[in-house]
């Protein structure tokens, strides 16, 4: 039976909410009191992407690529990793079909900043805008990502073999 040259990743990102913090997301600087803790710039849905187009050739996760105990990835930008990684599916013989996203946080408010997240994971992923959907959801004030104290992101890519 023909195998068809479609496969498909998941990523999952959640950090917390810490002062002294930029609030990027999606590769944009957003304007919040606070941002996510991590030993990059901790940006959860550039994060969720990586660790779904990993997962899409069944490679290793991003603590592994880019583990949180090398200095050399201390306030690394996000965006970087994620275009070594794109750089990676490319040496693969891999093009990204399309990428569905979801941020979840109860603050601030995502859909402004919608538009230019797209335009720069558009670029990084030589991807089409339309090819791109993220969505900005809350969690009605449950758990830590409702009390303001967390953020996450979720992942789906679907790659294809050139």
């Amino acid at each position: 039976m023909a195998k068809l040259n479609f496969k498909i990743g998941i990523g999952y990102d959640l950090h917390r909410l810490a002062e002294n913090r930029d609030l990027i997301i999606g590769g944009v600087k957003i304007p919040y009191e606070k941002g996510l803790l991590g030993h990059s710039d901790a940006d959860v849905l550039v994060h969720a992407i990586i660790d779904a187009l990993l997962g899409a050739l069944a490679l290793p996760d991003i603590g592994t690529l880019f583990p949180d105990t090398d200095e050399k990835y201390k306030g690394a930008d996000s965006i970087e990793l994620l275009k070594q990684v794109y750089k990676m599916i490319r040496e693969k013989g891999y093009l990204i079909n399309n990428l569905d996203t979801n941020i979840i946080a109860q603050a601030p408010k995502m859909m402004p900043y919608i538009p230019e997240m797209k335009k720069v994971l558009s670029s990084a992923l030589e991807l089409e805008i339309n090819d791109i959907s993220i969505k900005a959801k809350t969690k009605e004030h449950l758990d830590a990502v409702g009390e303001k104290r967390a953020i996450e992101a979720q992942a789906v890519v679907m790659v294809y073999k050139v």
